[in-house]
């Protein structure tokens, strides 16, 4: 990784924030990551990839007429759905309760990557937020973008569930770097602490080394946001997690493709046999 000048069009950079259980802060992560780096100067967009269950619009007081379903189903072009948030970055909303949208078909992950490319020629940094946990679903979607950000928590269910899902990306792509935050923790020893068991674990097991990124404290500041729908670096610039995200986002913003590839989302594997491609990420020097 290395700093980079400002990005030309059709050369973002696609960080995927996912985590291996619900409830550890992904989503209010991905909100003020995606506005701390917006305000650093950088184009941002997110696409809330939490198929059926989004809500980064929720989290941002947006009502949006149409979502990433309408996209999927063949109704709308992705630029119909984009609304604006804070700071100028762009959002394609999920949609929420669409039961349809939590096992793909292949024409609709052929749309998905086709909105993807799109979104992603117009802007510096895409951000997506991805359902939780280790369904098919989001690991062929982790393995189509560069970089993977997994939030966790102090808790033992998502310290596991976090190296669950470090293993299932090594297994698929062995040099895959994955990225650690951990949120919500008193302090910088707590988070070490919660990060050297996966390191540890990781190295053990998977032979692979994660990349600690940081932490977010606990910060009543961060749940005060998110009841009056706004970004905690906004309504609390000063607060504790604020500060974090801010460093988060400084750090975030030197990301590079790895090596030089590029990633590119195409239908699954599962998909080969009825539309003739599969999830794989094609490596361009």
């Amino acid at each position: 990784m290395s700093a980079t000048a400002k990005r030309n069009h059709g050369s973002a950079v696609t960080i995927a924030v996912t985590s291996g259980k619900g409830g550890v802060g992904k989503t209010s992560v991905v909100v003020n990551l995606a506005v701390s780096i917006a305000r650093l100067g950088r184009r941002v967009a997110i696409l809330d990839a939490d198929f059926g269950l989004g809500n980064v619009d929720v989290q941002l007081g947006l009502t949006p007429a149409w979502h990433l379903g309408h996209v999927l189903a063949g109704d709308k072009d992705i630029h119909e759905i984009v609304v604006t948030g804070p700071a100028g970055v762009r959002i394609v909303p999920a949609g929420s309760g669409l039961r349809e949208l939590t096992a793909l078909t292949p024409s609709q992950w052929q749309r998905l990557a086709g909105a993807l490319e799109e979104i992603r020629a117009e802007v510096e940094f895409l951000i997506v937020d991805t359902a939780a946990g280790i369904s098919s679903n989001v690991i062929d979607l982790l393995r189509g973008l560069e970089h993977v950000l997994v939030v966790t928590s102090m808790e033992p269910g998502a310290i596991v569930d976090a190296y669950a899902m470090m293993k299932l990306l090594t297994l698929a792509e062995p040099e895959r770097a994955v990225n650690v935050l951990v949120n919500g923790v008193r302090d910088g020893e707590e988070a070490e602490l919660v990060f050297r068991q996966l390191d540890v674990a990781a190295e053990r097991f998977l032979h692979c080394r994660p990349r600690y990124q940081g932490y977010v404290p606990f910060d009543p500041a961060v749940r005060d946001a998110v009841l009056v729908q706004q970004s905690t670096v906004d309504l609390h610039p000063q607060c504790a997690a604020s500060r974090s995200f801010r460093v988060l986002a400084s750090r975030l913003v030197r990301l590079s493709p790895e090596g030089g590839t590029k990633h590119r989302l195409v239908p699954p594997a599962g998909a080969r046999a009825t539309a003739g491609a599969s999830l794989e990420v094609e490596r361009c020097a």
